[in-house]
């Protein structure tokens, strides 16, 4: 499970990594959590565009927003199967732009928070879907959630789950190519990473500073 991620990354990075029209006024963010919105990107090569989405995935016939605040994550090894996650998978993938991620590891009578990312907290991007969800009354809503696979081996350290992290080179092929393609990149990151300790602040939601990085003692 990915529950909380960071976004520390500059407007004009973001345009570069990704290819975009335009870039996005963003300000960092080191505690992203489930039903708080955050930036993703969708479209073509020549055409990429970057949206401000909820993150929970609220499916088009769902009754209310509230599905979402339990589908912030869609195992790869459902989601051409599952209702929830289908339709999205064959038509509106998305890339999530994050700086890291944050997982807990049980010790003792209390868990220990962790920021993992990769090497130098470089600018990445996890798999994601994107929905549209229409109320009777007021504005749609665009949604999104993060696609989880087994852990590699430094994060198995601390979960048995992370975020599928696409590379660059296959951006494109993650958000436009047929099924049977875009499945076979929903693997477990092999590139270098770091895993560190962090403070307890990050378990609040509304703590939202760079704070929330800094290494501590575990």
């Amino acid at each position: 499970m990915t529950g909380r991620f960071y976004l520390t990354a500059a407007p004009a990075e973001l345009k570069k990594k990704f290819g975009l029209d335009q870039a996005i006024e963003l300000v960092p963010r080191y505690n992203i959590a489930p039903t708080q919105s955050a930036p993703i990107i969708r479209g073509e090569a020549k055409n990429r565009s970057v949206h401000v989405a909820r993150w929970g995935l609220v499916p088009s016939w769902s009754r209310d927003l509230s599905l979402g605040a339990r589908m912030f994550n869609a195992p790869a090894e459902e989601i051409d199967d599952k209702p929830v996650f289908r339709s999205a998978f064959s038509a509106q993938r998305c890339l999530v732009p994050a700086n890291g991620f944050y997982e807990w590891r049980s010790r003792g009578t209390r868990k220990q928070p962790y920021k993992i990312g990769l090497r130098n907290s470089a600018l990445c991007a996890f798999a994601g879907l994107w929905e549209r969800w229409t109320p009777e009354t007021g504005e749609p809503v665009e949604t999104f959630t993060i696609i989880t696979t087994r852990a590699n081996k430094l994060v198995s350290e601390v979960h048995d789950r992370m975020p599928v992290i696409i590379a660059p080179a296959d951006y494109q092929r993650w958000l436009t190519a047929p099924d049977a393609t875009a499945k076979r990149l929903l693997v477990p990151y092999t590139g270098a990473m770091t895993i560190t300790p962090v403070g307890d602040r990050v378990n609040n939601i509304k703590e939202d500073d760079v704070g929330l990085i800094a290494p501590v003692q575990a």
